[in-house]
């Protein structure tokens, strides 16, 4: 004689358990999104753009990534202070990238100010991004996306959050499913 299964699923067909596990999956699965702010979108990270205009028409949140696309070898990328930024300095330095293709993780609400090293910063390569905090509806509180490289954020229009509360998520209705 077989034990009883404690999974209770026996009672339905297997075609209506992969359905609504399906349809579980897939309505936790569309709330991640995080968008990849291309620094100056088509135009890269290059000298004389003026990347306040470009950061200005961006909305950052947590969890969001910038990224710079430039010339490796020729030009790269810091991340300094308040003070190393408005005077093109290495104040306040912590961090340093010269891939080329560098993506940074905004990983905090607060403003983040990223200069180029090589002397390029005094002709404008560099840039000031406020990252705000994610909120409980952030779709209802995010400003609207437009103009230079709002193509570049469609998929953050949604409702955004941190991926651990997409798999909790996942997880608490997976057992509920399968516990009753």
């Amino acid at each position: 004689m077989a034990a009883p299964s404690p999974l209770h699923l026996q009672n339905r067909p297997l075609h209506v358990n992969l359905v609504l596990l399906l349809l579980a999956f897939s309505a936790v699965a569309v709330v991640v999104t995080a968008t990849d702010h291309i620094v100056g979108a088509n135009r890269g990270w290059n000298p004389n753009i003026n990347y306040s205009l470009w950061s200005n028409n961006q909305t950052f949140f947590v969890g969001d990534l910038i990224s710079f696309r430039y010339q490796k070898n020729t030009y790269n990328v810091f991340e300094v202070n308040r003070t190393g930024y408005e005077n093109c300095t290495m104040d306040g330095l912590t961090g340093n990238w010269s891939s080329g293709k560098d993506f940074i993780p905004l990983g905090a609400a607060k403003t983040y100010y990223f200069i180029c090293g090589n002397g390029f910063c005094l002709n404008g390569m560099r840039v000031a991004v406020t990252v705000r905090p994610l909120a409980a509806n952030a779709s209802a509180s995010a400003a609207p996306r437009h103009g230079v490289g709002a193509a570049d954020n469609s998929a953050a229009d949604g409702v955004r959050v941190r991926i651990w509360e997409v798999v909790a998520a996942a997880a608490a209705i997976v057992v509920f499913y399968l516990s009753g």
